[in-house]
């Protein structure tokens, strides 16, 4: 039997990653040597009995750099929080935020109208209206094996 040491940081990351409720979303350092640092929005995610909504909170992201598709049964949001320039006489002590590129996918159910997706943006939060489409909900049946 062959000794094996224990890292209790090795896997932390995963640990978090399948805790979200717990933890959040914690930022990582990129791992393309630019020494930035990844970075997602949180994402509120609610159901009424006409739709889905997701509200991403996007403070100090423009509209223009915010990105929604929708692909074979996948919202995306992506887009950019740039970092704003320096001005004369003013020089920074702390930046605590996280500033560069971001995307979160979501997989949404079928019985949606894609057609009728529609975002709109409101101080720092973006929300996405998903309506329900009036397709009957499938019923679970059981499969017999031969």
């Amino acid at each position: 039997m062959s000794m094996v040491r224990w890292d209790p940081f090795a896997n932390l990351d995963d640990m978090f990653a399948r805790m979200p409720n717990l933890v959040g979303r914690w930022p990582r350092l990129s791992g393309d040597g630019d020494s930035g640092v990844e970075w997602a929005p949180t994402v509120d995610i609610s159901e009424t009995d006409a739709e889905y909504l997701l509200k991403a909170q996007l403070p100090a992201v423009k509209k223009e750099d915010v990105h929604i598709t929708f692909d074979d049964g996948m919202l995306t949001i992506s887009g950019e929080r740039k970092q704003e320039k320096e001005e004369k006489g003013e020089k920074y002590h702390r930046i605590e935020s996280l500033r560069g590129a971001f995307s979160r996918s979501f997989s949404l159910p079928d019985a949606i109208d894609a057609g009728a997706i529609r975002a709109e943006g409101k101080d720092g939060v973006i929300t996405v209206h998903v309506p329900k489409s009036k397709a009957e909900p499938r019923k679970a049946q059981e499969i017999k094996i031969q």
